[in-house]
């Protein structure tokens, strides 16, 4: 037989036993063959999804909204969205509310827009390839939380061009400089260079010489300098940004002294003007004569 502290002993222990299963949640009982019914703690609640926690809730991390890209060329909307979890980024064009991309699966006929994401990568791009000015507009990236989340981006599609100062046509002599410049309108960012070309053959960095190219890519503006031109130097020079389409000019090089009308810009436009003036004056001086001798 046990002592009486042995027993006091045991009934310490069953005490503290039943205090603790009190304390446990519900639970349920499961009948053992032995009639002996054995007590099971319930599973524990499903812990709340990550994105539904207040501290790693989805948010976006954008410091660009505004693009501006030139006609034909590609245009990327990045939006980067962090503690995504399981959400899908959906991407939707807003002037007709039209879902271009989820995830990464394109759900538009116009196989120009493409969705980009890397493995691990907190970004979700759309790609627009040969921008047109009718994609001009405003985009929506989208997360699917609930309630939907969203930030919109601006696209502004221009079209950017050269253009070379002066007429279309250039007639000079022999001898004289060939002086142009090209401007460059309608770029997002300055061209990272603008070549001069003469037909298909690259004037930049040709082995004759007296050629000077002098390219200011903060005005985006280059000039073109051929000193001592001769007949050879005649032919169709283009300006070719690198960002925007060229723009072309013709030159003329005569050989000898030509008379001032085959000059090309404003001193042919002058000279002209001259010869009309003289031919009014010869022919108000004609008509004077005729009546003073009636």
């Amino acid at each position: 037989m046990c002592g009486r502290g042995e027993r006091a002993a045991a009934w310490a222990v069953w005490a503290g036993v039943t205090t603790a299963l009190a304390l446990l949640p519900p639970t349920c009982g499961q009948h053992r063959g032995n009639g002996v019914s054995v007590l099971e703690r319930a599973p524990p609640s499903r812990p709340a999804p990550i994105w539904d926690q207040p501290l790693v809730r989805p948010y976006f991390d954008n410091t660009t909204r505004r693009v501006v890209t030139a006609a034909g060329r590609t245009a990327y909307l990045n939006c980067r969205v962090r503690h995504l979890g399981d959400r899908a980024v959906t991407w939707i064009r807003q002037g007709d509310m039209h879902v271009l991309t989820v995830g990464l699966f394109t759900y538009t006929t116009d196989d120009r827009f493409t969705a980009l994401h890397s493995e691990g990568s907190h970004d979700w791009t759309l790609r627009i390839a040969s921008a047109q000015r009718s994609d001009s507009g405003t985009y929506e990236c989208q997360v699917s939380t609930e309630p939907k989340m969203s930030q919109p981006f601006v696209l502004q599609v221009v079209e950017a061009a050269a253009r070379v100062e002066g007429p279309r046509e250039l007639h000079m002599v022999s001898g004289s400089n060939i002086n142009l410049t090209c401007q460059v309108t309608g770029t997002p960012e300055p061209p990272q260079y603008i070549y001069w070309y003469r037909g298909a053959t690259l004037v930049n960095y040709s082995s004759r010489g007296g050629i000077s190219v002098v390219t200011d890519k903060l005005s985006r503006t280059s000039k073109l300098v051929l000193t001592r031109a001769t007949p050879a130097d005649s032919g169709n020079y283009t300006c070719a940004p690198a960002n925007a389409d060229p723009a072309s000019v013709s030159v003329y090089i005569l050989s000898g002294e030509q008379p001032a009308a085959m000059q090309g810009g404003e001193s042919a436009r002058a000279h002209c003007l001259s010869c009309v003036a003289l031919l009014l004056m010869g022919a108000g001086v004609a008509s004077l004569h005729h009546l003073t001798t009636r």
